[in-house]
């Protein structure tokens, strides 16, 4: 049979011809920041490949066992069946120490893939509609990767990762009314238990894993290919017309390089930088805490809450709730993801701007948002920072207690600080093109008057540039119908708000 007619045949029973036929011919433009999300994608994969690999080896149990393997320093010593394993994956399996660190390092270079390409969207404006839906699942995505990343960086058992899940214990316990039932279940009775290794195996390798092959789909592929690729501002351009390479063969082609480069990029850190020596830490006990003890950089702004949070407890109905913990633990990142996840309605609220939007910002074209990014960065860049107040104090001589303390009052003035000069940064980039649209470019020619005045020539602004440097207007405050009735005080505000928006 011919493959034309096998094709033929199988579309007349399941169809998909035309879908297909459409998606072959989607056009994608060609600029760097796209590639920002296939490296989280791709990521993704490696992380995938190299966790089945592990899998075939790995045993999840916490059941204690006198280890004698081929790592002679610890032969003797009893740990769990998770440890020995993990020690067996690295020392006596094919491979296996390369498996495990590009499963390591492929996690870090996805999250922090994930990070950069949703500050891309943020800040040229990708979550507006049609696209908020995808940002909500970009959000999403960013939590379940992180906390798939805890867990299973929590697995091997060793000294290290047993300090991490002691907090975790802490954080549970926490939680008021709920907390003591929900540790003794996950845990398996008091800590360290017996049941967390497999639980979090379950969760770390069907649960999480599922619900990222579900989503992961729907955000990169099928939402994407039913919505118009955004593209930055050009001569031409607009919201319905779109410049690029088809997706076959072109883009197809450099997707595929593409791959191989995170592949090979994984695989050359994984060869050269060793991540997570787990032989060196020991099995965890806990009794034993070792100095200097870091998480991976994605868990580090939650490290640092919790140092720099002060000792507060409240008493209610004759129990303590602990505020120290609760507060650093649950509050702090989810101020930071409820915000994100509401940013593209809070901003929709505020312009009172419902259009489709398929071409980007610049970010100097709202100051505003500008503002807010660079806030929400610096927010979590003094927590991430403050995590290793211990390592600052020691490598800089200064007082624990004064780090600390530096670390706090920079959590509440840092982001105020970083939006006001962010702004100002972003207004002054505005000003700066509407003088290039209204003078012309410079050209680097100094002439001399009959007078002796030296000034430069400049050249008029090109249609091309004009495209680029003027942004779409914003959409016009609405009008009363009778204009002698004040509007209500919240709609006063919103109109100011409304006005400073973009300028």
């Amino acid at each position: 049979m011919k493959v034309s007619s096998l094709a033929q045949a199988l579309d007349d029973r399941i169809g998909g011809a035309g879908f297909l036929k459409k998606a072959m011919r989607k056009v994608f433009p060609d600029h760097w920041t796209f590639l920002l999300g296939e490296i989280a994608l791709y990521a993704f994969v490696v992380v995938l490949l190299t966790g089945v690999f592990l899998t075939f080896f790995f045993k999840p149990t916490m059941e204690e066992v006198l280890y004698n393997g081929a790592y002679a320093p610890l032969r003797g010593v009893k740990m769990s069946q998770a440890y020995a394993s993990a020690l067996d994956i690295s020392f006596e399996v094919r491979g296996g120490l390369l498996m495990r660190q590009m499963h390591h390092w492929a996690t870090l270079v996805f999250l922090g893939a994930i990070v950069i390409h949703m500050l891309r969207n943020f800040f040229t404006g990708a979550f507006r509609k049609p696209r908020d839906l995808n940002w909500l699942i970009g959000v999403t995505l960013f939590v379940l990767v992180m906390l798939n990343g805890l867990f299973g960086y929590s697995l091997p058992d060793d000294l290290l990762s047993g300090a991490g899940l002691r907090i975790l214990h802490g954080v549970t316990l926490s939680i008021p009314l709920v907390g003591t039932y929900l540790a003794a279940f996950l845990f398996g009775g008091e800590f360290p238990g017996e049941d967390i290794i497999s639980r979090l195996f379950s969760i770390h390798v069907l649960l999480i894993p599922g619900l990222l092959l579900l989503l992961i789909p729907l955000h990169a592929v099928v939402l994407t290919w039913r919505q118009t690729h955004t593209q930055f501002r050009a001569k031409g351009l607009n919201d319905r017309v779109v410049r690029g390479a088809p997706f076959f063969p072109a883009f197809l082609a450099k997707t595929t390089v593409f791959f191989l480069w995170v592949l090979a990029t994984v695989a050359l850190l994984a060869t050269v930088f060793q991540i997570n020596p787990i032989w060196l830490y020991g099995p965890y006990a806990p009794s034993t805490v070792s100095a200097g003890s870091q998480p991976d950089w994605y868990m580090g702004f939650l490290e640092g809450a919790l140092r720099i949070m002060p000792p507060w407890e409240l008493t209610v109905f004759g129990y303590t709730v602990t505020m120290s913990v609760l507060i650093p633990a649950l509050a702090a990142p989810g101020l930071l993801f409820t915000v994100m996840a509401l940013y593209p309605f809070l901003e929709r609220w505020i312009t009172r701007d419902h259009a489709v939007h398929h071409l980007l910002d610049r970010p100097r074209d709202v100051p505003s948002r500008v503002g807010i990014g660079v806030a929400g960065i610096v927010y979590y860049g003094v927590l991430w920072m403050a995590g290793g107040n211990d390592l600052i104090a020691s490598n800089f001589h200064i007082s624990l207690y004064t780090t600390t303390w530096i670390f706090r009052v920079l959590f509440v003035a840092g982001p105020v600080i970083g939006y006001v000069i962010a702004r100002r940064i972003a207004l002054g980039l505005q000003g700066r093109d509407r003088h290039t649209v209204a003078h012309g470019v410079e050209t680097g020619v100094i002439v001399r008057s009959p007078d002796g005045a030296f000034s430069e020539i400049e050249r008029p602004v090109t249609e091309d540039e004009s495209a680029v440097l003027v942004p779409s207007a914003p959409p016009a405050l609405p009008v009363a119908a009778n204009g002698d009735v004040p509007p209500p005080a919240r709609h006063r505000v919103r109109d100011a708000v409304q006005r400073s928006w973009s300028r």
